[in-house]
């Protein structure tokens, strides 16, 4: 038996009524200030735990990949997984989660808006409790690493590793069964997301593209939606240009069915950019425009944050946005 799927027949059976509150493009800055709603408000806290998996023992990312260049660029002996469980979690309840990459990155601001927003009486701006589990990268970054192995490759690769190996490892955590012996995930994809910024942020889009059935609620903030996918990838034959042909090239998302996603993009005016003569690949601004726009146009629940006057995951948008994020993401989920 199953303990982590859901079946299609559920799945379709399953309807939000989540509106167009909050769908669109949104401007904001150059003036930046912190959300109180990311802050420690005094709320109740919940539990976090903390272990590794290490590298050799996944059957999926090893650490020894042919693309990798292990000399230059180190692969991590072992990952970090750090899991958030907030107060209003109720034991035996069938939780939604957050899977956050390159963790534990913002994990403390996720933390304090599952604290204060968990409890909200505002229904327009509230949390489910949700579960958030933040899981290290392999090892430093750009092509032949491990780390842009698991984010940069168009495939099911990554979405893979984290249903079949890091959601067991969590639920199979002593330290987290003794605290909760009935803890359990939900099966519904409606009630899995994921986000990341940089390559994490284009990781969090491909979990979703290539698994719809396992991860549904997408953030990306500064997605690396270029061509930074290893050259000698086997993906390479048929998605050449990487991230970049979600939105040029091949123009994935606009020459693809609408998929049951709901997804969060954003670009900072200084985001990310590579000298002239390479901008026509490497350019992070132009990117994330055409993957908006290309979003848009295809019809999803999509909401885009253009910041003025920030640069590549820059904490002030962070700071002004996430809760506001957080909210319009799981917007109309309900829980089991």
């Amino acid at each position: 038996m199953c303990l982590l799927c859901f079946t299609a027949n559920a799945a379709d059976s399953y309807v939000e009524n989540t509106g167009a509150v909050g769908d669109g493009h949104v401007t904001i800055g150059p003036d930046y200030k912190v959300d109180p709603d990311l802050t420690d408000q005094g709320n109740p806290k919940g539990k976090t735990f903390t272990f590794s998996m290490p590298l050799a023992a996944s059957k999926i990312f090893q650490g020894n990949d042919k693309t990798l260049e292990a000399d230059k660029k180190p692969v991590r002996v072992e990952r970090k997984i750090t899991v958030y469980v907030p107060a209003a979690y109720k034991d035996g309840t069938k939780a939604p989660l957050l899977i956050i990459h390159d963790g534990p990155g913002p994990l403390g601001q996720v933390r304090n808006a599952l604290d204060n927003l968990t409890i909200s009486k505002d229904p327009a701006r509230t949390l489910p409790a949700f579960v958030a589990v933040a899981v290290e990268n392999g090892g430093n970054d750009g092509k032949n690493s491990e780390r842009g192995l698991e984010y940069d490759t168009m495939s099911d690769r990554l979405a893979r590793f984290i249903h079949d190996e890091v959601i067991p490892a969590v639920l199979s955590h002593a330290e987290l069964k003794a605290a909760y012996p009935k803890f359990a995930f939900t099966e519904n994809p409606w009630g899995r997301g994921v986000m990341g910024c940089s390559s994490g942020g284009a990781a969090a889009l491909t979990m979703g593209w290539f698994r719809p059935d396992w991860f549904r609620r997408i953030i990306a903030y500064s997605g690396t939606f270029v061509d930074q996918q290893d050259d000698d990838a086997p993906e390479e034959a048929k998605y050449p240009l990487g991230a970049w042909e979600y939105h040029s090239g091949m123009k994935l998302i606009e020459t693809s069915e609408v998929k049951p996603l709901r997804i969060f993009t954003h670009v900072s005016e200084k985001d990310n950019r590579a000298n002239d003569a390479e901008e026509t690949y490497h350019n992070w601004v132009m990117a994330g425009m055409r993957t908006y726009e290309a979003l848009e146009k295809k019809g999803y629940h999509h909401r885009f944050v253009f910041s003025n006057g920030t640069g590549h995951c820059d904490k002030r948008v962070f700071e002004q946005t996430l809760a506001d994020t957080l909210v319009w993401l799981w917007r109309g989920y309900k829980a089991e």
